[in-house]
């Protein structure tokens, strides 16, 4: 039988007549936009968090643009963050007005490396945004060290205690995400009173009832339907993270000496199981012919990619990045995949090495 790359159904389908029951509940309020679902899964968010606060908004990026325009960042400004991620991360500062600086990753965690960070710090750099890679907790205390102000992009790490730490976090509810929603979704997670009022604010418009606008704002509000959804998640997710995290160990047994498995650590939530190997390609191709899901992310990374070129990267600058770049292979990986399924997969892949190395 094929075995997909995420099998999201495999997940919600138990919990289907809890959904349905949820979306009848919206549909007998008729609050489709804010309203007591959002208010409450935000309350339960932040509760689960650790945070004062949580402010729901339509997805992922506009999460970003809204913490950096309620931090004021904006043209002339600079903010440090990964190339080795998705577009949305530099996407979002540079609509803003702000300059991305890439800094190259520990090829260990494929997160950012601090050394690196430290180097490209500027009088303009007014904030550094490290990325929970795959699921991985980015060095967010060491790179705290270095005064400057931290937004954490949490899109792929809820659920990951090593979070939601500094000024600000964002989430995306993507459904392939850890916490998914059923179509988008986003979340902004803080503590600060003054800037929750201005991101609250900037959601909805710049305003707070429609009637006096103080700030140029934005039109992005998670809907109800969709909170509802995502607090039965959220009620689930640890269950789904144990999940995670005992296939990741039975992966990193069965593909010890096949490729380079990524090495374990309490607070990795396994967002995906990203392998490495200088064969990529082949050992991909081998799990096309055995119908095996799989992918491999951020292949042309974010310094090199079109829209990007007037920061003026060239290839070689982020000599790590590009080596992630060209190796990553993640597996197929939710909460619920099966030992046989597993084992299918570390089966082809063992095959494929050992035809490689022939």
């Amino acid at each position: 039988m094929p075995i997909p790359h995420i099998d999201v159904k495999a997940q919600y389908a138990p919990l289907i007549p809890e959904l349905e029951a949820a979306f009848s509940r919206t549909l007998e309020t008729g609050r489709f936009v804010f309203g007591p679902e959002v208010e409450a899964f935000e309350r339960e968010a932040a509760e689960y968090l650790g945070v004062r606060h949580t402010v729901g908004v339509a997805n992922g990026t506009d999460a970003i643009v809204v913490v950096l325009d309620a931090m004021e960042i904006g043209t002339g400004d600079e903010v440090i963050c990964p190339a080795f991620t998705f577009y949305a991360t530099a996407e979002a500062i540079a609509r803003r007005g702000a300059t991305p600086v890439f800094a190259d990753i520990d090829p260990a965690t494929l997160n950012l490396d601090r050394g690196d960070v430290e180097r490209r710090i500027t009088s303009r750099t007014k904030a550094i945004m490290p990325v929970h890679l795959f699921g991985r907790p980015a060095p967010v205390d060491e790179l705290r060290e270095l005064g400057v102000p931290i937004i954490e992009d949490a899109a792929q790490a809820f659920g990951s205690p090593g979070i939601a730490t500094s000024i600000a976090s964002t989430f995306s509810f993507y459904p392939s995400k850890n916490l998914f929603a059923l179509g988008d979704g986003g979340l902004i997670a803080l503590n600060d009173d003054e800037l929750l009022e201005r991101v609250k604010m900037l959601r909805f418009h710049g305003s707070r009832a429609k009637k006096d606008f103080f700030h140029i704002g934005y039109n992005s509000r998670l809907d109800a339907v969709q909170a509802s959804m995502l607090r039965i998640f959220l009620r689930k997710l640890d269950e789904w993270t144990q999940l995670r995290r005992e296939a990741a160990a039975r992966y990193a047994e069965l593909l010890a000496d096949v490729v380079d498995v990524p090495v374990d650590e309490p607070g990795h939530v396994y967002h995906m199981y990203a392998v490495r190997s200088p064969e990529r390609d082949r050992l991909a191709a081998a799990l096309d012919e055995a119908e095996i899901g799989h992918a491999s992310f951020y292949t042309t990374p974010l310094h090199l990619q079109p829209a990007l070129r007037y920061l003026g990267y060239v290839e070689g600058d982020l000599p790590e990045t590009e080596r992630a770049a060209r190796e990553n292979l993640c597996l197929p990986l939710w909460a619920g995949i099966n030992e046989q399924q597993q084992e299918e997969v570390a089966s082809v892949l063992k095959r494929a090495s050992e035809l490689v190395a022939s």
